[in-house]
C-alpha cells in the first residue's frame, strides 16, 4: 500500500507530476468514498446535526447568508462557514440527510490530502533529495493520512453534519503553513539565489493567515491555536528572520479583516448579540462552566476531569492509540533526535498537539471530540517515527484494512438498523402523506431539533415548531385552534388526554431513544387534518 517510486528507473519532471497527481487523486477520492459510505442510512442525531442542517435550510428560506436561524429564532452558537457549505450541498443534492453530511466528508478528505502533502515534505531541508529519501517522505505522508482517516473519531465526525471537520482542515493547513514559514525549503542553489524562495514564502504566508480566518469562520477562536504553536516553537529555533517571514501584526490584521467581512454585518444585524452570545456564552462560558451537562462545575470534579482527554484519546484515536505508548517512549528515549531540523519537526508537531490538549483540558466543558484538531499532528508524528525507525509496515496495513472493513460494515449494514431508534424520523415517515405546508405543530416533553428538521422538509410543513414547548394542559387548546395542526407527546399522556380521537383525526406511534437525554421514549403524533 502507499505510493511507490522506483529509484532505479529515472523519471522526468512530467512523469513525476503525473504520478503525483494520480496519487493525490486516488487518496482524495478513496477517503471521500470511505466517508460517504452509509451517511444516508442513519437519521440526523440530536442535537447538533439537526440544528446545523435546519439552520442551513433556513438560510435559503430567509435569503440571509449572514445570520443563521433555527426554527425561525436566531442561532448564534457558531460562525457560518459550515452553514455555507451545507447550503452549497443542498443546491446540488437537495435538502436531505446526505446533503447535510456531505460537506464534512469533503473536509475530511481534504484534510487527509493536506496531511499527505505535508508529510511528504517533513524531511529535513539538509537531507539529500535522493530517491530512497523521497520514497520515505511519501510513505510518511501516505501513512499519516491513512492513520488520520482510519481513526475512530475521524470516522464519526467525517459523517456528521457539524462544524468539526472544517475546523480540523483549516487548523491543519495553518499548522502546515506555519511549519513551512519557520523552515523554508529551497530545492537548489539556483532557487536560493533567485526570487523563487521569496515567492514560495509569500504563498505560505497567505495560506497561514487565510487558514486562521477560515478556521475562525468554522468554529471560532479555537482555530487560532497554530499561532500558539508557532510562538512556542521559537524557543527551539534561533532564527532572526521569523518575524520578517510571519509579519505577525500585518497577518493578524489581515485575518481579522477577512473575518470582519462577515463579522461586522453579523454584529450590525444582531445588534451585537453574535459577539455576546457566540463569544461570551459559547467560548468564555464553555471555558469557565460546563455547558449542557458536559463537564463539571465543582472544583473537585474539575480536577478529576483534568486528564479526561489523555484517557479518551485511547478510544478516540483507536486503533492507532495502542501505539501511542510506543511513540511516547521513542520521543522520550531519543533526545538526540531533537537536534537538528528533523528534531525541530518533532518539536513542532508535539507543540501543536500538546497545546490543543492542554487548552481543552483546562476548559470546563468537555466532549471527547474537542481534541480532534490534534489528530493530524499525532498521525504525522506516529508515521514519521515508524518509518524513521524502519519498523515493519505490516502492523499499519493489517490495522488499516481491518478497521476500514469494520467501519464499512457498520456504516453500510449495521447503521440502517439503528434508524428505528429515532422517533422523530419514524413519526415523519408514518405521517408524511397527511402533512400539509400550512400546518402548525408542537411537542410535549420531546422538543428535540430533529422534529424541526424532519417535519419542516420542503414537501411537508412550512410552519414552525411551537415554542416554548407545550404544557400538557395546553395540548387540547392547541389542537382545537383553527387550521390543520398536529402535536407530538408521550404515548401515555396522549391516552389520558384523548382516550378516543375525533373521527377524522389521525394518530401515529413510535418507540425509540432520546439520545440527547439518554432515555427511551414512546411518542404519539396526533394530527388534526383541518
Amino acid at each position: 500500500m502507499g505510493p511507490r517510486l522506483k529509484s532505479a528507473t529515472p523519471i522526468n519532471h512530467e512523469q513525476a507530476t503525473k504520478v503525483g497527481v494520480r496519487n493525490y487523486a486516488l487518496l482524495f477520492f478513496g477517503c471521500l468514498l470511505f466517508h460517504l459510505a452509509g451517511i444516508w442510512s442513519l437519521p440526523l442525531i440530536d442535537r447538533d446535526e439537526p440544528r446545523f442542517a435546519e439552520a442551513s435550510r433556513e438560510m435559503i428560506e430567509h435569503r440571509d447568508y449572514i445570520v443563521p436561524y433555527f426554527n425561525n429564532h436566531l442561532r448564534l452558537d457558531k460562525p457560518p462557514l459550515t452553514y455555507w457549505a451545507q447550503v452549497a450541498s443542498y443546491k446540488v443534492f437537495g435538502e436531505n440527510d446526505f446533503a447535510a453530511r456531505f460537506p464534512s466528508a469533503i473536509a475530511a478528505a481534504l484534510t487527509a490530502l493536506s496531511i499527505f502533502a505535508w508529510g511528504s515534505r517533513l524531511r529535513s531541508p539538509r537531507q539529500p533529495s535522493a530517491s530512497p529519501a523521497r520514497m520515505d517522505d511519501e510513505r510518511v505522508g501516505f501513512w499519516a493520512a491513512i492513520i488520520f482517516t482510519l481513526s475512530l473519531q475521524t470516522f464519526l465526525h467525517a459523517k456528521a453534519a457539524v462544524a468539526d471537520m472544517w475546523l480540523v482542515l483549516f487548523v491543519t493547513l495553518a499548522h502546515w503553513a506555519g511549519f513551512e514559514l519557520i523552515w523554508p525549503r529551497p530545492t537548489s542553489a539556483e532557487h536560493r539565489t533567485s526570487n523563487i524562495e521569496h515567492r514560495t514564502s509569500n504563498s505560505w504566508w497567505w495560506i497561514f493567515y487565510l487558514a486562521l480566518a477560515f478556521g475562525f469562520l468554522a468554529k471560532g477562536p479555537i482555530a487560532w491555536t497554530p499561532l500558539l504553536t508557532v510562538g512556542s516553537i521559537t524557543l527551539f529555533v534561533r532564527e532572526t528572520q521569523l518575524g520578517t517571514r510571519f509579519k505577525f501584526v500585518r497577518g493578524i490584521l489581515f485575518t481579522l479583516a477577512v473575518v470582519a467581512l462577515w463579522g461586522i454585518p453579523a454584529l450590525i444585524q444582531t445588534h451585537g448579540e453574535f459577539f455576546t452570545i457566540g463569544i461570551g456564552r459559547h467560548v468564555i462560558g464553555r471555558s469557565f462552566g460546563a455547558m449542557e451537562g458536559h463537564g463539571a462545575n465543582s472544583l473537585g470534579a474539575y480536577l478529576l476531569l483534568l486528564p479526561f482527554y489523555f484517557v479518551t484519546i485511547l478510544v478516540s484515536f483507536f486503533p492507532w492509540s495502542i501505539k501511542l505508548p510506543w511513540l511516547a517512549k521513542q520521543l522520550w528515549r531519543k533526545p538526540e533526535a531533537a537536534v537538528g531540523d528533523r528534531g525541530y519537526n518533532d518539536n513542532y508537531l508535539i507543540a501543536g498537539a500538546g497545546i490543543i490538549f492542554i487548552i481543552f483540558s483546562l476548559i470546563k466543558t468537555k466532549l471527547p471530540h474537542y481534541t480532534l484538531p490534534a489528530f493530524p499532528l499525532l498521525s504525522l508524528l506516529l508515521a514519521r517515527r515508524w518509518i524513521d525507525n524502519e519498523m515493519p509496515i505490516a502492523f499499519f496495513k493489517k490495522s488499516a484494512l481491518t478497521f476500514a472493513v469494520v467501519c464499512l460494515v457498520i456504516a453500510l449494514f449495521i447503521a440502517p438498523f439503528g434508524a428505528r431508534f429515532f422517533p422523530a424520523w419514524q413519526l415523519y415517515r408514518q405521517s408524511r402523506e397527511y402533512l400539509r405546508p400550512e400546518m402548525q405543530f408542537g411537542a410535549v416533553d420531546y422538543n428535540e431539533p430533529s422534529l424541526v428538521w424532519y417535519f419542516r422538509s420542503p414537501e411537508s410543513v412550512r410552519g414552525w415548531l411551537a415554542t416554548p414547548a407545550l404544557h400538557p394542559t395546553n395540548v387540547q387548546r392547541f389542537l382545537e385552534q383553527t387550521g390543520p395542526r398536529f402535536v407530538i407527546l408521550p404515548t401515555d399522556l396522549a391516552a389520558k388526554i384523548y382516550p378516543a380521537l375525533p373521527n377524522d383525526w389521525k394518530d401515529f406511534r413510535a418507540r425509540g431513544f432520546n439520545i440527547a437525554k439518554g432515555k427511551r421514549v414512546e411518542l404519539t403524533l396526533i394530527l388534526k387534518p383541518d
